[in-house]
Formats: C-alpha cells, sequence, structure tokens
C-alpha cells in the first residue's frame, strides 16, 4: 500500500519550481532585450526601455538587477561567453610578426563584435567605478595579450610595443569605424598597414 503523504509531496515542489523558471525566463529577456537595444544603436537604454522590449514590468528589472550597473555586468559575461572561443585561440604564424597580423585579423572580429557595447559602457563610465574599472581592464588586458607574444628586445622598446598596443586597440578600431565612417574591410586594411609599417623597423624573424 502507498502512504498517501509520500504521494502528495512531489506536487507541493511544482509551484515552486514554476517560479524559478519564470523567475530565469523573465531574466533571460532582461538581458536579451538589453543586448538588443544596444545592437541597435541604443548608447544608453534605460530601465523602462529595457522593461518595455523585454515585456516584462520595470518593476521586474530592479527584482533581477538591483543598478543598470549589474545589469551591464550580465551583458558583458554574455558577450565575453560568445567570444571566448576566438580569444582563447592562440594565434597563427611562422614569427612573431606574423602572430601579431593573425591577432589584428582575429582582433578586428572581437571589436566588430563588441563595438556597440562597448561603447555603450564608454557613453556611462564617466559616471559609473563599476564600468571605469572595465574599461581599465579591458585595457591592461589587450595590452598584456599583446605583449605575451611580443620578444623580449621589443618589450624593451618601451616606445615601439606601446605604439604597437595602440595600433592593435579598440579605440584604434572605434575611431576608424565609428568616426571616420570606414567599412570593416577598410579598417581592417588600415591596421594591417600601420602594423607593417610599425613592424618594419624590427628584423625579420
Amino acid at each position: 500500500m502507498v502512504d498517501p503523504d509520500i504521494t502528495r509531496d512531489p506536487p507541493a515542489a511544482a509551484p515552486a519550481d514554476g517560479r524559478r523558471a519564470r523567475s530565469r525566463s523573465s531574466r533571460a529577456k532582461i538581458v536579451a532585450a538589453m543586448l538588443d537595444l544596444v545592437a541597435r544603436g541604443e548608447v544608453a537604454p534605460s530601465a523602462a526601455e529595457v522593461a518595455e522590449v523585454a515585456g516584462v514590468g520595470l518593476r521586474s528589472v530592479f527584482r533581477h538587477f538591483r543598478d543598470m550597473d549589474a545589469l551591464y555586468r550580465e551583458m558583458a559575461e554574455a558577450i565575453e561567453g560568445q567570444l571566448l572561443p576566438i580569444l582563447m585561440r592562440p594565434p597563427e604564424g611562422a614569427t612573431w610578426q606574423l602572430r601579431l597580423f593573425d591577432i589584428a585579423a582575429r582582433r578586428a572580429v572581437i571589436f566588430e563584435t563588441i563595438m556597440p557595447y562597448r561603447i555603450s559602457a564608454d557613453v556611462r563610465r564617466f559616471e559609473s567605478a563599476f564600468l571605469m574599472e572595465g574599461y581599465r581592464r579591458q585595457l591592461r588586458l589587450e595590452a598584456e595579450a599583446l605583449t605575451a607574444h611580443l620578444p623580449e628586445a621589443v618589450r624593451a622598446d618601451a616606445e615601439g610595443a606601446r605604439g604597437l598596443n595602440v595600433i592593435l586597440s579598440f579605440n584604434t578600431w572605434r575611431l576608424l569605424r565609428h568616426d571616420q565612417n570606414l567599412a570593416p574591410q577598410e579598417a581592417a586594411a588600415v591596421v594591417r598597414r600601420m602594423l607593417a609599417d610599425a613592424l618594419a623597423r624590427w628584423s625579420q624573424g
């Protein structure tokens, strides 16, 4: 004979499971709405705009995210997850110079993907300690990732190494694409030309 108490336990958990599922769904919709708004050119979307696109109430946005910084953090994590396979692949090339050209090509793809989100964060970073720290972290990671592939003689040339970092930086890509309104392939060609000119000072090998 089956104990009637046992038969009642599973249904009792169903409402809680349903609430958790709805909560996860609402959170995912909010993040997706933020990503969609920024991708469409809304550099500083408000919580009300996010709520409208997500199809949730404004209170729901702040129930899941205590402030807009928390929403920007979630957005950054979603983008990093998308780009991680590209970031983790070692650069290809028989020489360090060729590896730098591979890094330039890869960064063109990455920067083109993140450009609207980086511009959006830049609009608010002077009002947000979190976003300012994220900006400085990105600059540091860009520089460190490049330095790891430079030979010692080039790293010792501080001015030359900094110049290479500028050429391969997101800010240079943004200037070419956003400020000078170049097409992606045109911007990539300019970066390759600047990189080739800069590398000409060092011997091949």
